[in-house]
């Protein structure tokens, strides 16, 4: 009788052991998917934000341009003396209305220029860069422990016998290693 209590108490010892192990498999390998999914969201995010940062600036840009040009050639035009006096009114008019609008952006967004939309477009590429790249140490750190735990002994058997298979790590693909070309995004569309 006590052989048998010893028998069965081992085969329960065994059984808890494989539910533990194989319970810690699941939820490494659930890690893995949770901090590739992860990768994912950053590069979501990074393919949604980059380009609609750079229409912002790119739009600034063209309003402060052509805003600056035009009064820029309507100051040229009042420096000629072949103008009579309903041309001179008239381009006079035009400025007035183009330094107001002017005056009516520095007045509204005193910080909205071009330079600073430049600095914002910066540091928000680099915190998704940052982000991203947290996103690919973690997935990484993820798969080193589940693969440890494949790896080692005794869950090797049981990972071996529910037929777990390894993940692969986080790699830069070489078209990655070089530094992304930003001045495309500004180029003629």
């Amino acid at each position: 009788m006590e052989m048998s209590i010893v028998f069965i108490a081992i085969i329960v010892v065994i059984l808890i052991a494989i539910a533990v192990t194989y319970n810690s498999l699941i939820g490494r390998r659930n890690q893995v998917q949770n901090a590739e999914s992860s990768i994912d969201v950053m590069l979501k995010k990074r393919y949604d934000l980059i380009p609609n940062l750079v229409a912002t600036v790119k739009q600034y840009m063209n309003h402060e341009k052509d805003l600056l040009e035009n009064i820029t050639a309507l100051r040229s035009k009042l420096g000629t003396a072949s103008l009579n006096k309903t041309e001179k009114r008239s381009l006079e008019n035009e400025l007035s209305q183009g330094l107001q609008q002017l005056n009516i952006s520095v007045e509204n967004y005193p910080d909205l220029k071009a330079n600073e939309n430049f600095l914002n477009l910066q540091y928000n590429l680099n915190e998704i860069e940052s982000q991203l790249s947290a996103s690919r140490r973690a997935y990484n750190a993820s798969v080193l422990d589940y693969n440890n735990g494949l790896d080692k002994f005794p869950s090797n058997i049981i990972a071996n016998a529910f037929n777990f298979r390894r993940e692969e790590f986080f790699d830069v693909y070489p078209a990655e290693r070089s530094n992304p070309n930003i001045t495309n995004l500004f180029g003629n569309e």
